[in-house]
């Protein structure tokens, strides 16, 4: 898929993030992943509506946001795909999942880059990165 600059630039302007690591590269910059912590694994799911989230922006779909329980917002996190090992860092933006079992609800662009939007749910560990 090819981007412009321009429609990057618009998006980064209303504050989405697009990064998508797959295990066998880092994200430039960065150190190489520290495995998670067996606490922080669980399912997965993702949801796309449109409306408020619970810091009280509108949710995109194609943005790469999740819902957690209790971390603050703007918490960045990378979650892992247990099935495939694909990786995708997600900015918390909103509270969920409201499902047992479950520890994180993803943006349906975070589900795409983790490869589980037609399973509907994964079994993925995440640690926060910052």
């Amino acid at each position: 898929m090819k981007i412009t600059s321009a429609a990057l630039a618009a998006a980064f302007a209303l504050g989405a993030t697009f990064t998508a690591v797959t295990p066998s590269q880092g994200a430039p910059g960065q150190a190489k992943a520290t495995p998670a912590k067996a606490g922080n694994c669980g399912g997965a799911s993702w949801y796309a509506l449109t409306s408020r989230t619970a810091s009280g922006e509108r949710m995109n779909a194609s943005y790469l946001t999740a819902a957690h329980r209790n971390l603050r917002f703007g918490t960045k996190v990378a979650v892992t795909n247990k099935r495939n090992g694909k990786t995708v860092v997600v900015r918390i933006n909103d509270r969920g999942p409201f499902i047992r079992g479950r520890v994180i609800d993803l943006s349906k662009a975070a589900a795409s880059h983790i490869g589980m939007v037609s399973s509907g749910t994964a079994s993925i560990c995440y640690r926060v990165v910052s």
